[in-house]
């Protein structure tokens, strides 16, 4: 057998990390809280067209310098199109933001094409069906998982996923990053590719179960981990590249959503071991708790 790496040396170590994590996202969270972009919050949706393609930097800088640095600025379909999101409901909104555009940037002639506005009441409703959503999604890879495997296992699953959406959550809440839909979209992501890596690292320590029948269960999770390395280096470098990728050129409009999802692969990358694994070994698995309980059929006295 080839070298198994001790991962389970240092859990308690790795507890007080996920510990000190949990706790100061848990306290940004109750003390800043999250800073809801306009999907959320409402506000007033702004489309110019221009007649060249539209430099998104340059309408930024003209866009402060006409008393609106808050404004979000965003490619819209074509390139000569540009979605402006501001807060506020002023029906004149749309006709005053047109004006000062005007005034800063006249040599770079655009149309208004529409205004609306987006109500406090419908993102209300967005964010509370969005957290919904989030804990529909965790309840069900706690039931899958505890009827794939066993109880134990989806308890750590899900305690390894908590602590995944806590933390992403976190880093949004400290640094006070917008959080919109397309963000919510990548920690409803970040649960399915957090629960793969868990249930590949589970499935392994339940075979070698079966295959080292002397093998306790630390030097298991060791020798599970170990085997299911390189599978989950490939596969978490891959994606970090991948979302890398989208985190430098995807704009600002994708920005807070790889944001979202380069930090949660990587924290459940480290929960699917750290969080999960030792879980496993608090709540005493044994191989008893995989074999199916024998069902013995009743049998009638004999007269």
């Amino acid at each position: 057998m080839k070298r198994v790496i001790n991962f389970m040396g240092i859990r308690h170590a790795a507890f007080a990390l996920t510990v000190l994590l949990t706790l100061a996202s848990l306290a940004s969270l109750a003390v800043k809280g999250l800073n809801f972009g306009l999907d959320f919050t409402g506000g007033t949706l702004i489309e110019l067209g221009y007649e060249q393609p539209a430099q998104l930097d340059k309408v930024r800088s003209q866009m402060a310098q006409a008393g609106y640095p808050d404004a979000i600025v965003q490619s819209f379909g074509a390139s000569t199109d540009v979605l402006l999101r501001l807060q506020g409901d002023d029906p004149e909104l749309g006709n005053q933001v047109a004006a000062a555009l005007r005034q800063v940037s006249a040599e770079t002639p655009f149309t208004l094409k529409r205004v609306e506005f987006v109500g406090p009441q419908v993102g209300e409703e967005l964010r509370d069906q969005g957290g919904l959503g989030m804990l529909l999604a965790l309840a069900g890879v706690l039931v899958y998982v505890a009827f794939r495997f066993q109880w134990k296992f989806g308890f750590g699953a899900i305690v390894s996923l908590v602590h995944d959406v806590i933390v992403t959550l976190g880093v949004f809440s400290f640094f006070q990053i917008p959080f919109d839909l397309t963000v919510l979209a990548a920690v409803l992501a970040i649960i399915g590719y957090s629960l793969n890596d868990t249930i590949v690292v589970f499935d392994r320590i339940r075979e070698n179960f079966r295959l080292l029948r002397k093998t306790e269960l630390i030097e298991n999770i060791n020798i599970s981990t170990t085997q299911t390395l390189l599978r989950t280096m490939a596969t978490s470098v891959s994606t970090l590249l991948a979302v890398g990728a989208l985190l430098l050129f995807g704009g600002e409009s994708l920005w807070g959503f790889a944001l979202a999802l380069f930090i949660g692969v990587g924290v459940g990358t480290y929960s699917s071991v750290y969080i999960a694994a030792i879980l496993l070994i608090w709540l005493k698995l044994t191989r008893e708790d995989l074999i199916p309980p024998v069902v013995e059929d009743e049998v009638d006295e004999l007269p």
